[in-house]
C-alpha cells in the first residue's frame, strides 16, 4: 500500500517534477519492478543509489554530437535465485521535462560489457533513459576475461552466458519497466526501446536482436565482433604470415605500403580527397607490387595503443626507420589481405580491406640484435591461451610450430565450444522483424581490427535466411525495408582514421534511428560528419549496401550498383563442414 501511495503522489506531479525531487533513492526503490518480474531475479533495495547530475558536458565523441545534459545517475544490484552472483546495473535518467518515451541499452568494448559514460550520454541527449550493466562480474571496472576462469581452471559458464547475451537482456527488461514507473508512462503510451554499441558492443547488439527481438524497436550496431571463433584467432594470422614468409617488416615499411595504397586507390570513387571509399575497386585494379622500391622514413617514437578492439595495452619504443619497400614486405601485406586458407586451399576466414592499417602485423625492435622481431598480437594470443587452452594468461609465449592449419583448427575449436554463447551469428531474425524492429548496421571500410567483410557476410546470411526464395535484388530490397548496412569510407575500427582524416563518420545514428522508428523516415542514405582535419563539421551521406559510392565529376555523390564490386565481398568458407554465417 505504501508503494502504491508513493507512486500515486509522485505521478500527480508527473513531468512538472524536477530532476532533484525525482532523483532520490526512495523514488528509485518505489519504481523498481517486483521481485520475480524476471523469473528468479531478486532486487537488493538497500543497494540503490541516486544522484542528480547537472550541466554535464560531453564533447569530442564519435557516436553522438557534443551535448550538455542533466540526468539522474542511479545504480542498484540484483541476484538470481540460487546464486550468490550480484549483478550491478546503472541507468542515466533524463530530467523529467526532457524525457521522450525512449529507452536505450548500451554495451561495451573488448572484454568490457559496458562503457558507461562513453555511451550513456548519447541516449540522454535524445531524451532516452540509458542503461548499462556489469554483467555480474563484480564491479563496473571488471572485465569478462577477468572472471572467465574459475580457480580450478575450468570455465565459469554463467559468466559466459551473461556476457554472451543474458546480462544486456536483463538490464533492458528491468530498465524498461523502471522507466515506465519512474516517469509514470501511461499503459496506452508507447515506450520506444533501442540498443546502440560498436565492436563488442556491436556483438551485444546482435545478441539482443537474435535472442531478445521482442524487446527492441531499433538496433544501432557498429563493426560487430560477432564471429568470435574466427575473428579472435584471425588476429594471429598476420603473425603466422610473417613467420611463414620469414620476414618481419619494420612498422614504417608497412605504414608506407598503407599510405601508398591510400594514395593510389583514393580517386577510384571519382573524387580525390585522401579517403578510400571503394576498397573493392582497389582490390580489383591496384597491384601492390608497384610499391616495391619506394623509400620510407619514420622518426624515432614511443607509442602506447588501446582501442575498442580486443587485447591489452601495448607500449613500444621504435628507433628511426628508413629504407625502401621490399618484395618480402609486399608479400607479407598481400598475403594478409588475401585472408586465411588452409593447406588444401580452402578459405577459413577473411582479412581487412585494402587501405586498412596492419596493426596485427606490428613487429617489435630488438635493440640488442638491431633486428625487427615477431610481436604476438595480444587479442589473438589471449583468446587461444585463455579461452581455448584455459590458461590464466594474457598472451601466448610463442607461435613456434603454428601454421595456417593450426589457426583453422583453433577457429573450429572455438566455434564448437562457444556456438551458443559468443558465436553471435544466428541469421534468423524473424522475431525481431515481426516485432517491427529496424536495424542500422555500419562498419568502417578500413577497419583494422574486425574485417569489414564480416558485416557484409552476416548481412548476406540474413538476406538468404529471411528471403530464401527471392532473387538477389528482390531479397535485398525486402531486407532494406527494416535492415540497412552502411560501409563508412576511410573509417577505422569504431573510430575515425588519422591516415584518412577527411573520411566522414555517422555520429547521429540515434537521431536517424528514432526518426525511422517513430516517424517512418527511412534512412535512404546515412547521415555522417567529418570529425577531424580541414573539413571538420562538413556533412556527407553514406550509401546503403549493396550500393556503392561514386562521385560524378568529383562533386555529386551517386550510390551505384556494381556487381564486380559486390562480388569482391562474396566469400565461400569451404574450410568448414557447417555453414559459417
Amino acid at each position: 500500500m505504501h508503494r502504491a501511495l508513493s507512486l500515486l503522489a509522485w505521478s500527480c506531479a508527473a513531468y512538472a517534477t524536477s530532476l532533484r525531487s525525482a532523483c532520490t533513492a526512495s523514488h528509485i526503490r518505489d519504481s523498481l519492478p517486483e521481485d520475480g518480474y524476471i523469473l528468479g531475479v531478486i532486487f537488493d533495495h538497500s543497494s540503490v543509489t541516486a544522484s542528480p547530475v547537472y550541466n554535464a558536458s560531453h564533447s569530442g565523441e564519435v557516436f553522438f554530437p557534443d551535448a550538455t545534459i542533466n540526468y539522474c545517475n542511479i545504480t542498484f544490484s540484483y541476484t538470481h535465485t540460487g546464486s550468490d552472483q550480484s549483478v550491478i546495473v546503472g541507468y542515466y535518467m533524463p530530467s523529467p521535462e526532457n524525457f521522450k518515451n525512449r529507452f536505450l541499452a548500451t554495451g561495451g568494448g573488448a572484454y568490457a560489457i559496458q562503457s558507461g559514460s562513453m555511451s550513456a550520454p548519447g541516449g540522454v541527449m535524445y531524451g532516452a533513459v540509458s542503461g548499462f550493466t556489469d554483467g555480474g562480474f563484480g564491479s563496473m571496472d571488471t572485465d569478462f576475461d577477468d572472471v572467465f576462469l574459475l580457480h580450478n581452471g575450468t570455465i565459469n559458464w554463467p559468466s559466459v552466458y551473461m556476457f554472451g547475451y543474458e546480462a544486456i537482456k536483463e538490464m533492458t527488461i528491468i530498465g524498461k519497466q523502471l522507466t515506465k514507473t519512474f516517469y509514470d508512462v501511461a499503459d496506452n503510451s508507447k515506450l520506444y526501446s533501442y540498443y546502440q554499441g560498436c565492436s563488442e558492443g556491436g556483438r551485444e547488439g546482435w545478441s539482443q536482436g537474435q535472442r531478445a527481438g521482442e524487446e527492441y524497436d531499433g538496433l544501432i550496431i557498429g563493426a560487430p565482433a560477432i564471429r568470435y571463433a574466427q575473428q579472435q584467432a584471425n588476429h594471429l594470422y598476420s603473425n603466422v604470415v610473417e613467420r611463414t614468409i620469414d620476414y618481419y617488416p619494420p612498422p614504417c615499411e608497412l605504414e608506407k605500403i598503407v599510405n601508398e595504397t591510400i594514395s593510389a586507390c583514393d580517386p577510384l570513387d571519382g573524387r580525390a580527397d585522401g579517403v578510400v571509399a571503394r576498397s573493392d575497386l582497389c582490390q580489383l585494379y591496384f597491384n601492390m607490387t608497384s610499391i616495391i622500391g619506394k623509400s620510407y622514413y619514420c622518426a624515432a617514437s614511443t607509442s602506447s595503443t588501446l582501442g575498442l578492439g580486443f587485447g591489452k595495452r601495448q607500449a613500444s619504443t621504435e628507433p628511426a626507420q628508413n629504407g625502401t619497400v621490399t618484395a618480402e614486405a609486399v608479400s607479407v601485406a598481400q598475403t594478409i589481405l588475401n585472408g586465411l586458407y588452409d593447406s588444401q586451399g580452402r578459405r577459413a576466414y577473411i582479412s581487412y580491406q585494402m587501405g586498412a592499417s596492419f596493426d596485427d602485423a606490428a613487429t617489435t625492435y630488438n635493440s640488442t640484435t638491431g633486428e625487427w622481431e615477431l610481436n604476438i598480437a595480444g587479442a589473438g594470443g589471449e583468446w587461444v591461451a585463455r579461452f581455448l587452452e584455459l590458461h590464466d594468461e594474457d598472451n601466448l609465449s610463442t607461435l613456434e610450430g603454428v601454421t595456417y592449419d593450426t589457426l583453422v583448427g583453433w577457429m573450429k575449436q572455438g566455434m564448437t565450444r562457444y556456438m551458443d554463447s559468443l558465436q553471435t551469428t544466428l541469421p534468423d531474425l524473424t522475431e525481431f522483424y515481426e516485432n517491427g524492429g529496424k536495424i542500422i548496421h555500419f562498419h568502417g571500410e578500413q577497419d583494422e581490427s574486425i574485417p569489414t567483410g564480416s558485416s557484409v557476410h552476416y548481412y548476406d546470411s540474413v538476406r538468404q535466411t529471411m528471403y530464401p526464395k527471392m532473387t538477389y535484388n528482390s531479397s535485398t530490397s525486402a531486407l532494406k525495408e527494416w535492415y540497412r548496412l552502411f560501409l563508412v569510407p576511410g573509417a577505422a575500427h569504431c573510430a575515425t582514421n588519422t591516415a584518412q582524416p577527411n573520411g566522414p563518420f555517422p555520429q547521429t545514428n540515434f537521431e536517424v534511428m528514432s526518426r525511422w522508428v517513430e516517424n517512418g523516415i527511412v534512412p535512404q542514405t546515412l547521415n555522417a560528419t567529418i570529425l577531424q582535419g580541414e573539413h571538420i563539421g562538413d556533412n556527407e551521406q553514406l550509401c546503403a549496401w549493396p550500393l556503392r559510392p561514386y562521385w560524378r565529376d568529383g562533386k555529386t555523390l551517386t550510390c551505384e550498383y556494381d556487381q564486380a564490386s559486390i562480388d569482391t565481398f562474396d566469400y565461400n568458407f569451404d574450410a568448414y563442414k557447417l555453414p559459417l554465417y
